[in-house]
């Protein structure tokens, strides 16, 4: 059974083969415009930047030079129940450099669409085993982001040799600039 988290909450990821599953949904009375949210990772160092350019994930980057995290593919429009973008990461093959992956959500063109988080709802982050398909943790954001464009949802990092998930929910006004900017 899945361990739903807290803000803040954080837990062991036992399991070297998992994905990251993202889902949200947009209000239908917005701006007019359609929705198109987009995950991605940042892959970084124990200083907290990019390992190199490469390891930045997304759906033009879709995978790390290690092959160890792999981004399934953009979906445009959030439509249906389930994870709307999904990331594989298979920690037996990760970079050595590698200390933490934080899993960011951006809506794209926000502000040409005038669009915010405030007008996304079910929004959550969880993790399952990839061989089991069992689901391990799941973090649900609740806050009102009501100016933000983007949110980072959780994130994963070693300590003592383990592997952990933080759920985060924090968000940015500037877009996926503002991420760009923190960690590159």
């Amino acid at each position: 059974m899945a361990i739903n988290l807290q803000k803040g909450q954080r837990e062991t990821i036992n399991a070297p083969k998992f994905v990251v599953g993202l889902g949200w949904d947009a209000n239908s009375s917005s701006t007019g415009t359609a929705f198109d949210l987009d995950a991605s990772v940042f892959v970084m160092n124990e200083n907290k930047k990019l390992v190199a350019d490469e390891f930045f994930v997304f759906y033009n980057n879709a995978k790390t030079p290690d092959g160890a995290i792999e981004h399934t593919g953009d979906n445009l429009t959030g439509a249906g129940d389930g994870d709307d973008e999904q990331i594989r990461i298979d920690l037996s093959k990760i970079d050595s450099r590698v200390n933490e992956l934080c899993v960011v959500v951006t809506i794209h063109d926000a502000d040409n669409r005038r669009q915010n988080f405030g007008q996304v709802r079910n929004s959550f982050i969880r993790i399952f085993d990839a061989d089991t398909r069992t689901e391990l943790l799941k973090y649900e954001l609740e806050e009102d982001f009501s100016i933000e464009t983007a949110v980072e949802f959780g994130r994963i990092y070693k300590r003592n040799n383990e592997w952990k998930f933080e759920a985060v929910g924090a968000g940015m006004k500037g877009g996926l600039q503002d991420y760009l900017n923190k960690y590159n």
